[in-house]
């Protein structure tokens, strides 16, 4: 593994064990076992480094379309969203990286490219699915938006503890069911997708 990877490498492994702040450009030429001075020579700083760790959590995000079952378009759509879900809570530190516009460079082409890729492959998932919402002519990538944005808000409340401890929230997944029912007009909580 060349210096660039493992440097990317060793951050996604600090991002994990100890969140967000511990990721610094000292501390993970420290942990690579490298010269304080060689990350900035494969980044031209701590933003552009953040970006390939984030592209990575998105990368590991797409993959996960993979795992879908080969069933209807409303099953598929309905595991895609508990994956995101599950992605967010076992991955915390990740999730927020990937989301932390001020840590990261929202420009860097291969971030743009993985994070235009995880949302493409969404909203092909929404647009499969006849809602009431697309019988009405909605643009479905506003939908697609929508219901993103309704997923990571919902791991965002539960991450942070805006959910956790509401009694009338018993589980992240007791939350989804309510949001999925919203979104695609039919009860979802009798059988959950297995991810």
């Amino acid at each position: 593994m060349g210096t660039r990877q493992r440097l990317i490498a060793t951050a996604s492994e600090l991002l994990a064990e100890e969140g967000v702040g511990a990721v610094t450009l000292r501390g993970i030429a420290k942990a690579a076992g490298v010269s304080h001075g060689a990350p900035l020579r494969h980044f031209s700083g701590r933003a552009e480094l953040l970006s390939a760790v984030a592209t990575r959590g998105y990368a590991e995000l797409l993959a996960r379309r993979e795992t879908l079952p080969e069933t209807s378009p409303r099953e598929r759509l309905t595991a895609a969203c508990h994956s995101y879900l599950d992605f967010a809570l076992a991955n915390p530190a990740m999730f927020e990286l990937m989301f932390r516009r001020d840590l990261i460079d929202p420009d860097d082409p291969e971030l743009s490219a993985a994070t235009s890729a995880v949302f493409d492959t969404f909203a092909v998932l929404v647009a499969a699915v006849p809602t009431p919402v697309a019988r009405s002519g909605a643009d479905l990538r506003l939908v697609a938006a929508s219901l993103w944005a309704a997923l990571h808000g919902l791991a965002q409340l539960w991450l942070w503890g805006g959910l956790a401890d509401a009694s009338f929230a018993p589980s992240p997944e007791a939350a989804l069911a309510v949001t999925l029912d919203a979104y695609l007009d039919t009860p979802t909580r009798s059988a959950r997708p297995n991810t």
